[in-house]
């Protein structure tokens, strides 16, 4: 077993990320949480009394199979009451809008790895998420629920370097919007370029939609620089974008300003 105190923590955070075949990295104390919780978009910690406890093999065999999510074990229950747990909890941790998600044990009827693949997968909302009908769950249960969309066909030029362009603005925004990675080269997405007027031709474009109210704005066309990103979010912010259709699909492709 690997045990990391906090004070240790920081310099050994890489080495640890990788899940051994038999254990998980173990966390001792608060500060030892802390720094994993801050080492990565999306982290795992299993809150469980021992490699013995109901849960700890299960999350073993998920940690390998979601291998892009680092997943550690805390036995230490002071430090349980610091995350608001009693009980045998496996948590996710996410940055992108501050969410802790907690699977306890006992509420579980059968618990299994495939299980907690998928309420891993589900939760894996990062500072920029692609869209798909797994993430989708977690985006739209999360508590934001207003999103900044990048339309974006995989494949063309642009598209990595979009993706990292705004994922670095992404933290700046963190709590206010979530940030989405929209493939229009997936056919199954033709539906989410139609609410907003758009065509895969029409691409990279910018977006937002405000789920409460459902209404939706776009970019006008041009650079797709960090600056216009983030202005257009603060113009959002401010209040200050017009609306130009509310519900439901567009009549038109409507550029707001």
């Amino acid at each position: 077993m690997l045990v990391i105190p906090g004070a240790k923590y920081v310099e050994l955070c890489i080495s640890c990320l990788s899940v051994p075949d038999s254990a998980l990295p173990r966390l001792t104390d608060t500060k030892a949480v802390e720094a994993f919780v801050d080492s990565a978009d999306v982290v795992v910690i299993g809150f469980l009394e021992g490699e013995e406890s109901h849960g700890y093999q299960e999350l073993v065999s998920a940690a390998k199979q979601v291998d892009s999510v680092p997943v550690a074990l805390c036995t230490a229950k002071e430090v349980w009451a610091d995350y608001a747990l009693s009980s045998d909890t496996i948590t996710l941790f996410r940055k992108a809008d501050n969410h802790q998600e907690n699977l306890v044990i006992a509420t579980v009827k059968k618990l299994e790895a495939d299980g907690l693949v998928n309420f891993i997968t589900i939760n894996e909302v990062r500072y920029i998420t692609e869209y798909n009908q797994v993430t989708a769950v977690g985006l739209f249960n999360s508590e934001v629920k207003t999103h900044l969309l990048l339309f974006a066909s995989r494949g063309g030029k642009e598209y990595t370097e979009l993706k990292e362009r705004l994922g670095a603005l992404a933290p700046d925004f963190t709590g206010k919007f979530l940030f989405v990675l929209i493939n229009g080269a997936e056919k199954s997405n033709s539906r989410s370029l139609g609410y907003f007027g758009l065509k895969s031709g029409d691409l990279p474009r910018v977006g937002l939609y405000e789920g409460d109210s459902d209404m939706k704005w776009l970019l006008p066309p041009g650079e797709i620089s960090t600056e216009r990103v983030r202005e257009f979010c603060q113009s959002f912010l401010r209040g200050e974008l017009k609306v130009s259709y509310g519900c439901g699909l567009p009549k038109g492709n409507h550029d707001l300003a």
